[in-house]
């Protein structure tokens, strides 16, 4: 096994070892796109396919092995067409230039949301506003209503005024646009939260909990501001630091912002 194994690391070569860290990180994204959405339902039931295709091969099943041949010969195609959202959404992220477009562009989205935020802090509004990041949203999408908008302030405002059908759910921000209002979020189920937080927060931490969004929540109650991550809330929040903070979570940030972060989610 041992002279197997050194044979194999001969043979070796730089190119082979950045070939498979390229294929990995791809895979990793991919998983990273499609969680959370149909298309991992989708991905099972091909690779359920797949896998009676070379059981009827191997059973004869010869009727059975001809219809999924003729299936699986076309499934470049079947995949760009199932996959399409996804496909489309990995292009526009892989396109971006995080420094410099991005950067801007976020700069002012991030802007509109703290001055919303701000707003409906001192009015004591209650609203529930996620951005997504990484994982994919959209099986919380779907239970929302469209929206497709440019984020702006009065809109968020407008989204969660009392007598908005809107204002009960969550906003969900995907790629720097207002996808949907009034989303249902899983509630958390971690009893080691405080029974004092109410629905919204509890939302908060549990679309938290199951992804690497960013979930901010303002308190009908007391009009305080908080932002949920990784299962953990942080609370009275002031809106000076939650515009530094949404820039640090959103990849604009430096070795002290890292530090400072850490700090509020310990």
């Amino acid at each position: 096994m041992k002279d197997l194994l050194r044979q194999y690391y001969h043979l070796l070569r730089w190119q082979d070892i950045v070939d498979i860290l390229i294929v990995a990180y791809l895979f990793y994204r991919i998983l990273l796109l499609i969680r959370g959405t149909r298309a991992i339902q989708m991905a099972a039931g091909l690779a359920m396919l797949v896998m009676m295709y070379f059981v009827a091969a191997n059973l004869q099943l010869l009727t059975l092995h001809w219809l999924l041949g003729t299936f699986l010969s076309s499934i470049f195609l079947v995949v760009i067409i199932v996959f399409q959202d996804d496909i489309r959404r990995a292009l526009i992220q892989m396109g971006q230039t995080p420094f410099i477009k991005a950067r801007t562009e976020y700069s002012q989205i991030i802007e509109e949301i703290v001055k919303a935020v701000a707003t409906l802090s001192e009015k004591k509004i209650g609203a529930l506003i996620v951005i997504e990041r990484n994982t994919g949203l959209g099986e919380f999408i779907e239970s929302g209503t469209p929206i497709e908008a440019r984020v702006t302030r009065d809109l968020l405002i407008s989204i969660f005024q009392k007598n908005s059908p809107l204002h009960d759910g969550a906003v969900i921000i995907r790629e720097g646009r207002i996808a949907v209002a009034g989303a249902i979020l899983p509630l958390s189920t971690n009893p080691k939260i405080s029974r004092r937080l109410g629905t919204r927060h509890r939302a908060a931490i549990g679309i938290s909990e199951v992804s690497d969004a960013v979930a901010i929540v303002v308190s009908e109650e007391t009009g305080s501001i908080s932002v949920a991550l990784g299962g953990k809330i942080n609370r009275d929040i002031q809106p000076s630091n939650l515009r530094q903070l949404l820039l640090n979570l959103l990849g604009f940030e430096s070795g002290q912002n890292k530090w400072w972060r850490r700090k509020i989610f310990k």
